[in-house]
């Protein structure tokens, strides 16, 4: 019971109840009002256009940021974190929802609801640390140019009934198109997208969503301007709170979704995990992986369950957050709170958006989604990185998010293995053209000595076998230097246990020296021990070249200068 509790302290740490724990006041409470309603009213139409986007009715969105926005605050790992529906599910949502409708995206939400509660619990937050820059650069512009061609059909007011779901034929259709673009929709995007830009420069700190919205929305009305709106073509947002349902056919869908909530999850963390980061790097704060995990995975079951779609951390809300004053959870959970008083009292008034200005909004988010400057740049990296990021982004944009983040993570794993193959090193010192070290005049021909420098592991094993299986002529004995090798793997053993059965068919006596205790430890549990005796297992290499010497029945010499540890 004693080590449960432990494990569960350790695995769940709610920033709330620390925060708590550390002191609050009214003073900070304030704050929390104050930063809440304000990221509250940056959510408001972000939520709604996300859900739009997805495929989805515009209250699913705000279903969402209540729900998991609250929950994410309360029992979440970060201090600062503001959940809700993002972009980078946009593709993903639409995709699940063309293929299995609303009731699939319920079960996957479902799904990787439970996944990621058990990647919390396992403590996989720290591995999800190691996806490597290139990957994340390339998966999230490509998403962003997903985003944004989902949009140009509203952006324009192209009469479009069917638009395909992958890219390319999908840029032919929208192309095709262009002829039917509508002069109305394309001024109500155009002063969305002007009046967010004027804001962002002129007044910083009033949401620039809101505004752009606001401004749009009132020349529209009052310019008579023929747009569709949220009312006329979802017939407005319902004034009611989201109610709790349970998804029907999780048992006949489970098989079938798997695959989509597998990459629900994986994105929901890596988002997350990332906007955490971001206000980590922001406040000086540490932020708990494993427990917003859990908090996300919770948030995600609850979505499901009170008909939302996947949440995860919002990197733009958070750092809007941050910036307004927030002190504590409280203030997400606040946030969660000013939008459900939204939707019970003024969801009427949310009819009246024009679906163009919604958006220019989400083209103002790709936009700054896609960090392009940062893509651009990193085109300038090694030819290797530059690689991974150019086949991510690529499998994102023309094949699937899923199959882009794995590839790249391979490649980039696979590059990185090459890498440290190539550092380590196997030298012979009597056959290197720049020796280690510097050789004694009486050099024993009959000894030959080997240095091991790296880490010893599969990528290298390969080729530690094959500098042997070409001796021509083998010494009487062998000395294997490993006072840099701290790491080994069991191909490594493998190829050392070859190694040693060759050199014991050609009568070589084979001595080791400097061996890392563990190292020497995993030696023995191999069975390297039939090969060798334990005494050949040398602490220093003065002790290995004294053996060899008698081993050759002669007086030993002064062992190599400079390596007598």
């Amino acid at each position: 019971m004693r080590s449960y509790a432990l494990f569960s302290r350790r695995t769940f740490r709610p920033a709330l109840l620390t925060t708590f724990a550390s002191g609050y006041n009214l003073s900070q409470f304030v704050k929390d009002i104050v930063s809440g309603s304000t990221v509250g009213i940056v959510a408001l139409p972000l939520a709604m256009a996300f859900a739009i986007a997805s495929g989805c009715s515009p209250e699913r969105g705000l279903f969402t940021a209540i729900v998991a926005g609250f929950i994410i605050s309360a029992i979440g790992g970060s201090r600062f974190q503001i959940g809700g529906p993002t972009g980078a599910f946009v593709v993903i949502v639409a995709g699940i929802i063309a293929r299995h409708g609303y009731e699939g995206l319920v079960v996957a939400t479902c799904m990787a609801g439970v996944i990621l509660l058990i990647m919390g619990f396992c403590g996989l937050g720290r591995l999800l640390k190691f996806i490597p820059y290139p990957v994340t650069t390339g998966f999230t512009t490509g998403i962003a140019l997903l985003i944004f061609t989902t949009q140009i059909k509203d952006l324009l007011g192209l009469h479009l009934t069917d638009i395909p779901a992958s890219f390319i034929p999908k840029i032919g259709a929208l192309a095709h198109a262009t002829p039917t673009a509508h002069v109305d929709s394309i001024t109500v995007a155009g002063v969305t997208l002007v009046t967010i830009f004027l804001t962002r420069k002129l007044f910083p700190r009033f949401p620039s969503h809101i505004a752009g919205i606001l401004v749009a929305s009132a020349v529209a009305i009052f310019g008579g301007l023929d747009v569709a709106t949220i009312g006329t073509r979802f017939g407005g947002i319902p004034a009611e709170l989201p109610s709790f349902s349970l998804p029907t056919n999780i048992t006949s869908l489970a098989v079938t979704m798997f695959p989509d909530a597998v990459t629900i999850a994986l994105l929901a963390a890596i988002e997350s995990l990332l906007s955490a980061v971001v206000a980590d790097g922001m406040t000086g704060e540490r932020h708990h992986s494993s427990t917003e995990l859990i908090g996300q995975g919770v948030a995600n079951i609850a979505s499901s369950f009170f008909g939302g779609i996947p949440a995860t951390g919002a990197i733009a809300r958070t750092a809007t957050n941050i910036r307004a004053g927030a002190f504590s959870p409280v203030s997400g959970m606040v946030h969660a709170i000013v939008l459900a008083l939204f939707v019970k009292f003024f969801a009427p008034v949310a009819s009246a958006i024009p679906l163009a200005s919604l958006a220019g909004v989400l083209t103002y988010v790709a936009w700054d989604m896609s960090e392009l400057p940062k893509f651009i740049h990193t085109l300038r990296a090694p030819k290797s990185d530059v690689a991974v990021m150019v086949s991510t982004f690529l499998l994102t944009v023309l094949i699937d998010l899923t199959v882009g983040v794995q590839f790249g993570v391979v490649l980039a794993a696979l590059l990185l293995i090459g890498r440290i193959s190539d550092a380590t090193k196997f030298q012979n010192w009597e056959h290197a053209t720049a020796a280690p070290v510097k050789r004694p005049p009486s050099w024993n021909s009959d000894i030959e000595v080997y240095e091991i420098n790296g880490p010893f592991f599969f990528g290298c094993a390969d080729r530690f076998s094959q500098t042997f299986s070409l001796m021509r002529k083998p010494p009487r004995v062998i000395i294997f230097r490993m006072r840099h090798v701290h790491t080994i793997d069991a191909t490594a053993l493998h190829a050392l246990e070859l190694v040693l059965r060759q050199m014991q068919h050609l009568h070589v006596h084979v001595l080791f020296s400097g061996v890392d205790p563990s190292i020497q430890k995993q030696m023995i549990r191999f069975g390297l021990l039939s090969f060798i005796s334990n005494d050949d297992i040398c602490h220093s290499f003065g002790t290995a070249w004294s053996k060899a010497h008698e081993f050759t029945q002669e007086p030993a010499s002064s062992p190599p200068q400079q390596v007598m540890v």
